[in-house]
């Protein structure tokens, strides 16, 4: 039997059930109304054979067969927003929408003002910034350019490598005047120090290449960059941040400088995009900015 391919504003309407959890959110999501959010699920059903959600207390709950399908939902999404974004900004003039996607850190401190300059010389240009440490997403369309930490090792990718930035041990001064300045790495034990929570294959080579970090106990812990930085700015102790980032804050210093890990900075961005004027201007302006950011 030849079933008839359904139409894509119906996925997109089972990926907003999927991910808001009841018709109505969903409607209110995609500025539809409950019904029609109803017809779109039943017809999609219809068309595909498969059961999507059941009803529960809390709204309606996906089936297995509906949560094999959410990511291939969410690609023909990020595919239906990258062609937007590249039928918007054709032509030769630089504008339209490009999504960038960053480490929490960076993204928060550090792009911003290049943002601004940008928006500056290109006013028709629009930004769209995304918190995240995966690379794959630029294959998948899901963002256009990618600032990382780690290498992005994809031959699809256009990669330019913008330089080192370091990390070292950094303190709120109120903190330290309070608790002290430990004078060797042995003396951190007497100290609030502030880190992650879950160790990933970054952070566990990051302890290896640190001596004595592995035995190294945080009584503050969060997988958030950002919530370390801030945690490090109200003088709850001791943690890692970029030096450069350190050096702007006159309250921050440092602590056992001889503790320095250095992290590489690439710039990626999908090679079909390296003829786009917005994206080729977005690319450029953050590698100048994010060069100066490293020198």
């Amino acid at each position: 039997m030849n079933r008839r391919e359904p139409d894509w504003s119906l996925y997109r309407s089972f990926l907003a059930v999927v991910r808001e959890g009841s018709l109505s959110a969903a409607a209110r999501a995609l500025g539809l109304t409950q019904p029609t959010i109803a017809r779109h699920i039943a017809a999609l059903e219809q068309s595909i054979g498969l059961e999507l959600f059941v009803r529960s207390q809390r709204g309606l709950s996906p089936t297995e067969g509906a949560l094999e399908l959410k990511p291939y939902a969410e690609s023909l999404a990020a595919t239906a927003a990258a062609m937007m974004r590249t039928a918007f900004g054709q032509g030769r003039a630089v504008k339209g929408t490009v999504r960038v996607s960053a480490s929490e850190i960076v993204g928060a401190e550090v792009l911003p003002p290049i943002f601004a300059r940008l928006r500056q010389r290109h006013p028709q240009l629009e930004i769209e910034l995304v918190l995240s440490n995966s690379v794959d997403n630029l294959l998948r369309r899901e963002a256009d350019i990618a600032v990382r930490m780690v290498e992005p090792a994809h031959e699809a990718l256009v990669i330019k490598r913008i330089g080192t930035v370091a990390l070292g041990l950094h303190a709120h001064r109120s903190y330290l005047n309070r608790a002290g300045r430990p004078r060797t790495f042995h003396g951190l034990r007497n100290h609030t120090l502030i880190g992650f929570d879950r160790e990933t294959p970054e952070i566990r080579s990051m302890r290896e290449r640190v001596q004595g970090l592995a035995a190294v106990h945080f009584a503050f812990r969060t997988d958030s960059d950002i919530a370390q930085l801030m945690a490090i700015r109200a003088g709850l102790g001791i943690g890692l941040c970029q030096v450069a980032l350190a050096r702007r804050d006159p309250n921050f210093e440092r602590v056992l400088p001889g503790v320095r890990l250095d992290l590489g900075v690439w710039l990626a961005m999908h090679e079909n995009l390296r003829s786009t004027p917005r994206c080729r201007a977005v690319f450029n302006g953050l590698a100048a900015g994010l060069t100066s950011h490293v020198d």
